[in-house]
């Protein structure tokens, strides 16, 4: 491992005026489940490593009086899990958390650092996608919201500059007759990332099976997280039935734009959405108990 320095800021605006002094020979550490490989394999050979984890607003884990919550980027997946009204209003995201490594890792790993990491697999991203999420970056001129749809560039690349730090996670509230699901395929069953990950979320009439909403999300399948929005189009309005869900998946499946790799067949991979975006949307009508 090459050497760095380290630093341990305790406030936001500390850690934001070391971030503008050393302009890019920094990298800020949540959780370093991805950092550390990244350093010790020779990915990533920063001069200095921030530790922000003594950040009080990257701690936040919180409802407002509006109902959504904000997620501070600091907070580990843990932390997320054990919380039983996030598993109660949000339980797409406690899905997710509950993914990520074992429970040691999620014991350190946060639900922002695994999107700042940029993978298209990130196990989180699709479920952000579905719930609607927004980022709050922080740089020393102010504080800028943005919809996380916007927030990857490509592989490993996000929108944050070297001078900006994601400082929260909101999750607006969830609508009435709302569920939603993730699947993902690994190789392995626990600690491995996804060949697929597919996160469907859907918002139901006051009554019956008419979608108000639907969004579907898609990991793995494309330079960034994406959302298959003909998908999403052909269900919204729409009675739910087993022919049309068919039909959603097929168009999910035809979105993607995977690639070929020792992991899987860029083939294998189109399948697999169509197959996961047909299990995650029949799993939130049987959440919302709906027959099919």
């Amino acid at each position: 491992m090459n050497d760095f320095k380290y630093i341990r800021p305790t406030s936001l605006e500390q850690a934001l005026a070391f971030l503008a002094q050393t302009d890019g020979e920094v990298r800020p550490l949540a959780g370093g489940t991805d950092l550390i490989p990244q350093i010790r394999e020779g990915r990533k050979a920063p001069a200095w490593v921030m530790d922000i984890k003594s950040i009080p607003e990257l701690n936040r884990l919180e409802f407002d009086v509006n109902g959504a919550l904000h997620l501070g980027a600091a907070v580990p997946c843990a932390d997320i899990i054990a919380s039983d009204e996030v598993g109660k209003r949000f339980d797409l995201l406690r899905q997710t958390a509950s993914l990520i490594g074992g429970m040691q890792i999620r014991n350190r790993a946060s639900v922002g650092g695994n999107i700042c990491n940029g993978a298209p697999s990130a196990d989180t991203a699709p479920a952000l996608l579905c719930l609607g999420a927004s980022v709050h970056v922080a740089t020393q001129k102010g504080m800028r919201k943005s919809p996380v749809d916007d927030f990857f560039r490509g592989p490993g690349e996000t929108r944050l500059s070297s001078r900006e730090l994601l400082v929260e996670i909101e999750i607006p509230p969830a609508p009435p007759r709302s569920a939603g699901c993730y699947l993902r395929m690994t190789p392995r069953e626990e600690m491995d990332i996804a060949i697929v990950g597919v996160a469907s979320y859907v918002v139901l009439a006051a009554r019956g099976k008419r979608c108000k909403e639907a969004r579907i999300s898609l990991g793995a399948v494309a330079p960034t997280p994406i959302r298959a929005k003909k998908a999403e189009a052909l269900l919204s309005g729409k009675t739910l039935e087993a022919g049309l869900i068919e039909e959603a998946s097929r168009l999910a499946a035809g979105e993607a734009s995977p690639i070929t790799d020792i992991r899987g067949s860029a083939d294998y991979r189109r399948h697999l959405v169509e197959v996961l975006t047909r299990r995650t949307l029949t799993a939130c009508l049987q959440s919302l108990r709906v027959e099919m």
